[in-house]
């Protein structure tokens, strides 16, 4: 009704974050400047990129504590996730540094320097597989009588509750109503993995008044660290397959490899738009607890007040 939402990819880029142990914390830190110079990077990309057709290497982030080196290798990975395709990669890499520094001992191929499926600031500020952000413009007349509340209510419940109130809880990337809800529902019905859910849910949600008459809401969420592909893992399970297919994203792109992932990802962002609209309506007009009591509760079987059933032995 407000003419819809657009959408932009920022950054596509899966990361895997492997653990090496020098010597010596001097030595780690000879190897962290090699790695970040031109001729070491060079080295480390031709391996990483020999082990696949779509495995790309882009940059290295490295850091250092104490004698432990962590390598956040970045790679486009087509249109899978990527996971398995980067993590060979990065194993051959790691090879390669051994040959160059061989006192380099290998701790683990992921040092949690990734990070996948745990609360990171790193995909939070660096992004991690997709980053995208969607913008939507919706009319003032749509706001009062489709969403049951006025722009500036709006504008002042966003605040309030998704800048300020996700601050003094001590958030990271979590400045929105309810992200992972539309991320997970998406996740389990097109074959991503459930878990990574909790990277991807990263977002901030911003509205703003305008239009001429400063009515208009302006919404935009940008999620930096969308997981997903449309290849690979779960997206090989009929059901699943039948999703991808309805959203014209089943399979790998044929035109322009790591399209359809990235359009996946632009789909996540703009329901995840949506989403925070219905939400944040809810609220703004005090719908929400009325909403779920009439919504999410059966109707069916329910037990009259004061009576109990057994325990089944």
């Amino acid at each position: 009704l407000g003419g819809g939402a657009n959408c932009r990819i920022l950054a596509d880029s899966m990361t895997r974050g492997p653990v090496v142990r020098l010597p010596s914390a001097c030595h780690a830190a000879e190897v962290k400047a090699w790695l970040e110079s031109t001729d070491g990077f060079q080295a480390i990309r031709d391996a990483f990129d020999n082990t696949s057709r779509f495995a790309r290497l882009q940059k290295l982030l490295v850091g250092l504590a104490g004698r432990n080196l962590y390598i956040r290798f970045h790679s486009k990975t087509g249109d899978a996730m990527g996971m398995n395709m980067i993590s060979k990669g990065t194993e051959q890499a790691l090879s390669i540094l051994q040959q160059h520094f061989p006192d380099v001992q290998v701790i683990a191929v992921s040092g949690n320097f990734c990070t996948d499926k745990k609360p990171a600031a790193i995909n939070w500020i660096e992004g991690r597989g997709k980053s995208a952000v969607c913008e939507a413009t919706i009319p003032a007349k749509v706001v009062r009588e489709v969403l049951k509340t006025t722009t500036a209510a709006l504008v002042e419940v966003n605040i309030s509750k998704n800048l300020v109130g996700s601050a003094m809880a001590g958030s990271i990337g979590g400045f929105n109503a309810h992200a992972s809800n539309l991320v997970a529902a998406i996740y389990i019905a097109c074959g991503q993995d459930p878990a990574q859910s909790v990277g991807s849910s990263n977002c901030i949600t911003l509205m703003e008044a305008s239009g001429p008459t400063g009515e208009d809401l302006y919404i935009t969420c940008t999620m930096p660290s969308i997981e997903l592909g449309t290849v690979g893992g779960g997206t090989s399970l009929p059901p699943q397959q039948a999703c991808l297919r309805m959203l014209g994203v089943q399979g790998a792109s044929l035109d322009c490899p790591g399209e359809n992932a990235r359009q996946l990802a632009r789909v996540v962002c703009a329901t995840v738009l949506a989403g925070e609209l219905s939400l944040m309506s809810a609220l703004a007009a005090g719908h929400l607890v009325k909403s779920h009591m009439t919504h999410n509760r059966s109707k069916v079987n329910l037990q009259e007040p004061g009576t109990c059933t057994k325990k089944a032995s």
